[in-house]
């Protein structure tokens, strides 16, 4: 019982250890998943390493501990649900690092985030002048979300007076040449008229085509194998 209540000690510790580590490095370091997230990959990961690669714990070590992770994170996602500021000490908040078109000095210190990273983040996002930002923020995932100033908005239909179009959603038929036969039912159309689409551009065999789809109002697309 004592190396059990072993092991529940060493994940706690652990899980403090590495969220304190997370933190103080910053989200940027983390581009795409919360330090929450990065933390319960790591621990799995180690857990799952020492199963494989350690002969001295045994299956009942290595059931329990994942069942006590698991409890720990289905505990801690429940509590972020229900209690804002619990949700706000793992996950953070967004930080605003350009206001009106400043830099907020102190928001980027705070999020351990500097000005060549932060024009890293702006041109990922198609800016590549802090200039033409007006707001940029940063998300609890390390992502940077940027609102530009007028000048440099792209125009949109109201801008230029154009008349509204529907929007359809383009489906894919072919991949690495398969056939996607659900979609192309869900299209409205069968293999028959699949095969006339490519026989159209010479080509009569799926196994030719990497990728094809179709989408309302526009000519059928595909791409042969180089």
């Amino acid at each position: 019982m004592n190396h059990y209540l072993a092991i529940a000690i060493d994940i706690f510790f652990g899980f403090i250890v590495l969220f304190t580590i997370t933190k103080v490095l910053g989200r940027n370091q983390f581009s795409q998943i919360t330090p929450f997230d990065f933390i319960s990959s790591l621990i799995l990961g180690e857990l799952l390493g020492n199963a494989v690669y350690d002969p001295e714990i045994n299956i009942k070590e290595v059931v329990f501990a994942f069942v006590l992770w698991g409890i720990l994170i289905f505990t801690t996602e429940m509590l972020t649900q229900k209690v804002k500021k619990l949700r706000k000490l793992l996950e953070g908040e967004p930080v605003i690092v350009i206001h009106h078109g400043q830099l907020q000095y102190k928001s980027l210190a705070k999020s351990k985030l500097d000005i060549n990273q932060l024009q890293n983040l702006l041109r990922q996002q198609g800016f590549f002048s802090i200039e033409e930002v007006e707001f940029a923020i940063l998300e609890t995932n390390g992502v940077i979300s940027v609102l530009p100033k007028s000048q440099y908005a792209p125009p949109n239909t109201e801008d230029l007076h154009l008349e509204l179009k529907p929007v359809y959603l383009p489906v894919t038929l072919i991949i690495d040449g398969e056939v996607l036969y659900d979609n192309l039912t869900k299209a409205g159309f069968n293999e028959e008229w699949l095969q006339q689409q490519l026989a159209n551009h010479n080509i009569f065999d799926y196994k030719d085509v990497i990728f094809a789809e179709w989408r309302k109002g526009k000519p059928f697309f595909f791409q042969k194998y180089e």
